[in-house]
């Protein structure tokens, strides 16, 4: 497909987190993660929410047994991906932007995967409704789920490019590390979790900021911080 942008130098892949970053996912994690602990007799705050965002879901299904959840890890994690995937079934919820940013690096030619903690039995039913992903790397299909470098490292090897010539787009905490350990140029939006600066993370406040011009930038060494230019 020719480029959209034939001027601009792109990256060789993106690579995408999907909860939090692409669609707004986290409170039905969290509704999910509230009726569970509740169910067993237990207590689940917005706090006690946030504290797993970005999380491994077997280390996220080990804090809901800590809470009492009486339930095999692998039954958690099954019920907290179904409830969440029956959200997602009945309406995409986007964040804002990133259907355009989407459509917009699609048009270009970009490849792109979607690189997340969540189950495949989430992510791919996400990826074929989104239409735009070449490679769906999936937590429950990494020896090391994020913060381990392995599931951006693995994207890149299906992708067949050099990781350090891709560009991540991440939200939380983990994935923000993982993103950055595997050598790829790394771009934090700020979503249910503050992002600190760090040596190499560029950060925004919308993927609306998140242009061909401003990936092209990110992809050959600057640092951008455009958190208020939204």
């Amino acid at each position: 497909m020719p480029s959209t942008f034939p001027d601009l130098v792109l990256p060789a892949a993106v690579l995408w987190d999907m909860d939090g970053t692409l669609i707004d996912t986290e409170p039905y994690w969290m509704g999910a993660e509230t009726e569970l602990v509740e169910a067993h007799g237990g207590v689940w705050t917005h706090q006690d929410g946030l504290s797993l965002v970005g999380n491994p879901m077997l280390v996220s299904a080990g804090k809901l047994q800590e809470r009492g959840v009486d339930l095999p890890l692998e039954e958690i994690v099954d019920f907290l991906n179904r409830r969440v995937a029956d959200g997602v079934a009945a309406g995409i919820p986007w964040q804002p932007g990133a259907e355009q940013v989407l459509a917009d690096l699609h048009g270009a030619g970009v490849p792109m995967a979607l690189v997340t903690s969540s189950f495949r039995m989430l992510a791919e039913p996400f990826a074929a409704a989104a239409g735009r992903f070449d490679v769906v790397v999936s937590g429950d299909e990494v020896a090391r789920a994020k913060p381990d470098p392995e599931p951006y490292l693995t994207a890149a090897r299906l992708l067949g490019v050099d990781v350090a010539d891709c560009v991540a787009v991440e939200d939380s905490r983990a994935g923000i590390a993982s993103a950055l350990a595997s050598g790829a140029r790394t771009v934090a939006i700020e979503v249910m979790q503050p992002v600190a600066a760090q040596p190499g993370l560029s950060r925004i406040a919308s993927l609306h900021d998140l242009t061909p011009s401003a990936l092209g930038r990110i992809v050959r060494g600057e640092v951008l911080d455009l958190r208020r230019a939204s």
